[in-house]
C-alpha cells in the first residue's frame, strides 16, 4: 500500500510559518512582560522599605519635638536664661 503524500499549498505553508511565528512571538512577550513586572515588584518593594525607614524618621523626630516644646524643657531653658514661670502671667488664646 503506497501512500499518496500530497503537496502542501502555498496558502499552507504561509499559514503554518505565520502560526509558529506568533507561537514565537507569544511566548517571548510573555517572558518579557514576567521579567518587567519581577522587576517593578523589586522596585516596589525598595521603595516601601524607604517608606517605613522615613516613617520611622518622622516618628523619631516627632518625639524629639516633642521633648522640646515640653513645659519641663520650657522651665529648665527659662531658668538657664535667668527667667522665671510666672502662671498669672500665662495667657490662653483658644480659637
Amino acid at each position: 500500500m503506497a501512500r499518496n503524500k500530497r503537496k502542501k499549498t502555498k496558502f499552507e505553508k504561509i499559514m503554518s510559518i505565520l502560526t509558529v511565528f506568533t507561537v514565537a512571538i507569544v511566548f517571548v512577550s510573555f517572558l518579557f512582560f514576567k521579567a518587567q513586572l519581577a522587576s517593578v515588584n523589586i522596585e516596589v518593594e525598595k521603595l516601601k522599605k524607604d517608606v517605613a525607614k522615613q516613617e520611622k524618621v518622622n516618628e523619631s523626630l516627632t518625639m524629639k519635638q516633642n521633648e522640646l516644646i515640653s513645659l519641663e524643657n520650657m522651665q529648665l531653658v527659662a531658668a538657664e536664661e535667668g527667667l522665671e514661670y510666672n502662671n498669672s502671667n500665662v495667657i490662653v488664646i483658644q480659637k
